[in-house]
């Protein structure tokens, strides 16, 4: 009997992933939004969210969206995305529709470093959700965003697409940049370093990706949460980039991360762009 309780433990232990974060806007979109708003209107704005990363200078991620989200409840909810041209970005899937909360209109934010103030702004309510977007599985999380003409500037400009060499490369041991205005830490409040915000994180394999949330699939990226370095809430539907020739190279949409919290060392997900090249290529 004590080794059947003991074999029973140790397969509870092996089975006890970890929980991706679900539905989104209720869990964290509508929250995190009032925590930014209410630091931009007490002009005490001066930082990121993204967790052990820095603050981002103007025009150090032109191509970064910042996404001011109207929910058909009335409330409000935020997220980020990736200019792909002139007229399209790319974001998430579950920022339009978490399997709960269905947005009604996104206000995108160019060329700013805040989000509720300043920059472009751009009103729209056409987004194009992948058709097998499943809030279940979590497979299929993105969306494009069609909006107004927008000139290139300094401070707004596009990202490529992972075309060409890039299109077989899984980016395993690649140091990538991801940029966001989710919160800085677990039980960080309103203060300091609230701007826009990046940090550095090394692509892992999504076989050791999978030792925290089980069965990773093929179209999710992972990178590493170590040393409470992430993507936080808030920071859903941004980019995740690298530097190829030159030129800054979109690989991930950030997707989910551990229901528990961002700080904990646990890898954060993204979807893998190079997955969607065609389908995204098709609405471009």
């Amino acid at each position: 009997m004590k080794s059947f309780v003991l074999f029973v433990a140790f397969v509870s232990a092996v089975l006890a992933f970890e929980e991706p974060l679900r539905f989104y806007h209720e869990t964290a979109g509508i929250r995190e939004a009032a925590r930014i708003k209410q630091a931009e209107e007490a002009l005490d704005f001066d930082g990121g969210r993204i967790t052990g990363g820095s603050a981002a200078a103007l025009g150090a991620h032109p191509h970064m969206g910042g996404l001011v989200i109207t929910l058909t409840s009335g409330a409000t909810s935020v997220c980020g995305s990736s200019l792909l041209s002139n007229t399209r970005l790319a974001t998430a899937a579950h920022c339009w529709w978490d399997g709960r909360n269905q947005a009604r209109q996104f206000t995108v934010v160019l060329g700013s470093i805040r989000l509720f103030t300043g920059g472009v702004r751009i009103n729209t309510s056409n987004v194009q959700m992948h058709g097998s977007w499943n809030p279940s599985t979590i497979q299929n999380d993105v969306a494009i965003i069609v909006i107004g003409w927008v000139g290139y500037t300094n401070a707004i400009n596009r990202i490529n697409l992972p075309l060409g060499t890039l299109a077989n490369n899984l980016f395993v041991g690649t140091t990538a940049t991801a940029a966001g205005f989710g919160r800085t830490g677990d039980n960080v409040g309103i203060g300091n370093n609230q701007f826009l915000s990046h940090v550095n994180l090394p692509v892992i394999t999504n076989a050791v990706c999978a030792q925290t949330f089980g069965n990773v699939i093929a179209s999710t990226l992972c990178v590493s949460g170590a040393n409470g370095r992430s993507t936080c809430p808030g920071d859903s539907g941004g980019p995740l980039a690298v530097t190829s020739g030159g030129q800054r190279v979109l690989i991930g949409i950030t997707s989910f991360g551990s229901a528990r919290g961002c700080q904990l060392g646990f890898p954060a997900a993204f979807v893998r762009v190079t997955s969607f090249n065609a389908w995204i290529q098709a609405r471009i």
